[in-house]
C-alpha cells in the first residue's frame, strides 16, 4: 500500500465533516421522489462547484456523473455511487431538519449516501494531482423502484465502463461505524406480482347465485405460503408476500373480481423462473377448481445484487487496514431486500457495502429501521463513510482488483 492510501484521510474527512452534515440535512429537509430530483442535484452541484470535475447528463433522469481525471496521467477507472431519491411517506422523527414536504421522507438514508459521496469527491479532488486514472461519481435518482441506475447506464453516462464500482447503504440496525458485506448475493431480485381471480358478482345476501372470488383469493394466499415451504429448498431463501387485497367497495356487494398484489424475492435467475412458473400454476389451478379463472402476472424488478469476491476482498483490506479488524463484518446470509445498484454490478465488477449508523451507545437492534417514519442516522458516522469511499477509490486506482 503506497503513500496515497496511507495519506491521512481521517483528518481531512473530519475537517469537512460539518459540510457533509449540513448538506445531508439540506437534502433531508427537501426530499424528492423518483427519477426527477433536480433540487437535490442542484445542492450537489453547488457543493462541488469549485472542483475540477467534468459533468455528464443524460435524457432519462436528472442524475449526473462527475468525472475526476487524475493529474498523474491515464490509469484505471473506478466508480462510486450515491442515490438521491426519497420515499412517499410522512416523517415522524421530530428533527429540526425534518422533511418540509408533506408525504415525503428520506427514510432509506439516500440523503446520507449522497452527502458521503460529495465528501469523497472533495477528498479525492484534494489529491487529484497525484492520481493516475479516473474516478466516476454517480449521483443517481430513482433507486426506490424506478431503476434509475439502469437508465443512467443505458444513457451511456458511465462509458467506457470502469473496472470496478462501489456503493454504500446505511443500516440503522447495525453497530455504529461497522462495515458489513459479503461475497456473492448481498440482496435479492425483486418482482412485483398481481393476481386476479374472476368469478361472478352478486348480492352479498345471496352468495349461492354468485361465484365469489374472495374466498378463492384467500385460499391462494395461504397456498402461496405452503408452496414456498414445500416446493423450494429452505437453504436457498424464497419470499412470496401478498401486501394488497382488493375486492368489493361495498359491504353488500360480492365483487366479480378480486385482485391481489405483492412481491417475490429470489437469489438466482433459475429460482426466479421456477417461482414464477409455480405461482402461475397454483393461481390458475386453484381458481379453476372453483369454476373461476385466475391470472398471475409478474413485473420483473431489480436483479440480484451480487458482489464480486475480488471487490469484497479489496474493500475488506481497505477497511481493516484503516480501522482494524473489528470495523468489518462478513455477513453470513444475503438480505431479501433489493437494490438497483444491482444493474451497475451486472455491468461492472464491484461491491455494495452496508454501513452501520446506529448511535454509539444505542441498542442498535431496537433502532427504527429503514423505511420507518422514525428512522434516523447518527451523523457522526458520515465523515468515516466519506473517508472509506475515497480510500476504496485510491486502492482501486493504485492496485486494481486482487487476483
Amino acid at each position: 500500500m503506497n503513500s496515497l492510501v496511507n495519506d491521512d484521510l481521517t483528518a481531512a474527512a473530519e475537517a469537512i465533516g460539518p459540510d457533509i452534515t449540513a448538506l445531508r440535512r439540506a437534502i433531508h429537509a427537501d426530499p424528492e421522489l423518483g427519477l426527477e430530483t433536480p433540487r437535490t442535484m442542484a445542492k450537489v452541484r453547488e457543493a462541488l462547484a469549485d472542483l475540477p470535475l467534468e459533468w455528464r447528463e443524460g435524457p432519462s433522469t436528472t442524475g449526473q456523473v462527475a468525472v475526476l481525471s487524475g493529474g498523474a496521467g491515464p490509469g484505471r477507472r473506478v466508480l462510486l455511487r450515491g442515490d438521491m431519491d426519497a420515499l412517499p411517506m410522512g416523517e415522524e422523527t421530530g428533527l429540526d431538519f425534518a422533511s418540509t414536504v408533506p408525504g415525503r421522507m428520506h427514510a432509506c438514508g439516500h440523503d446520507s449516501h449522497t452527502a458521503m459521496l460529495v465528501g469523497a469527491v472533495r477528498l479525492l479532488c484534494q489529491r487529484a494531482e497525484t492520481l493516475a486514472g479516473e474516478v466516476l461519481f454517480m449521483f443517481q435518482p430513482g433507486e426506490e423502484g424506478f431503476g434509475g441506475a439502469r437508465m443512467m447506464i443505458e444513457d451511456g453516462l458511465i462509458d467506457p465502463k470502469p473496472e470496478a464500482a462501489f456503493a454504500y447503504h446505511v443500516i440503522p440496525n447495525a453497530p455504529h461505524g461497522l462495515f458489513v458485506c459479503r461475497e456473492g448475493p448481498l440482496m435479492a431480485a425483486s418482482d412485483a406480482i398481481e393476481i386476479t381471480v374472476t368469478g361472478r358478482g352478486g348480492h352479498a345476501s345471496m352468495p349461492h347465485f354468485a361465484a365469489d372470488p374472495l374466498p378463492v383469493a384467500c385460499e391462494i394466499v395461504s397456498a402461496l405460503q405452503a408452496m414456498v415451504t414445500r416446493r423450494f429448498n429452505a437453504a436457498e431463501p424464497v419470499v412470496v408476500t401478498v401486501t394488497q387485497f382488493h375486492a368489493s367497495d361495498a359491504d353488500n356487494v360480492i365483487a366479480e373480481r378480486c385482485t391481489l398484489r405483492g412481491t417475490i424475492r429470489t437469489l438466482s435467475d433459475q429460482r426466479r423462473e421456477d417461482v414464477h412458473a409455480a405461482c402461475d400454476q397454483l393461481v390458475s389451478g386453484i381458481a379453476a377448481a372453483h369454476g373461476m379463472t385466475g391470472v398471475f402476472k409478474a413485473e420483473r424488478g431489480f436483479p440480484v445484487t451480487a458482489n464480486d469476491p475480488r471487490a469484497v476482498a479489496l474493500a475488506r483490506k481497505a477497511v481493516t487496514s484503516r480501522f482494524g479488524q473489528d470495523a468489518w463484518h462478513d455477513l453470513p446470509d444475503p438480505l431479501m431486500t433489493a437494490e438497483d445498484f444491482s444493474y451497475v454490478l451486472e455491468a461492472v465488477p464491484g461491491a455494495m457495502i452496508l454501513l452501520g449508523v446506529a448511535e454509539p451507545d444505542a441498542d442498535w437492534q431496537k433502532a427504527p429501521g429503514l423505511h420507518s417514519p422514525h428512522m434516523h442516522v447518527d451523523e457522526s458516522v458520515l465523515p468515516r463513510g466519506s473517508e472509506m469511499l475515497a480510500a476504496l477509490a485510491l486502492h482501486m486506482l493504485e492496485d486494481g482488483l486482487p487476483d
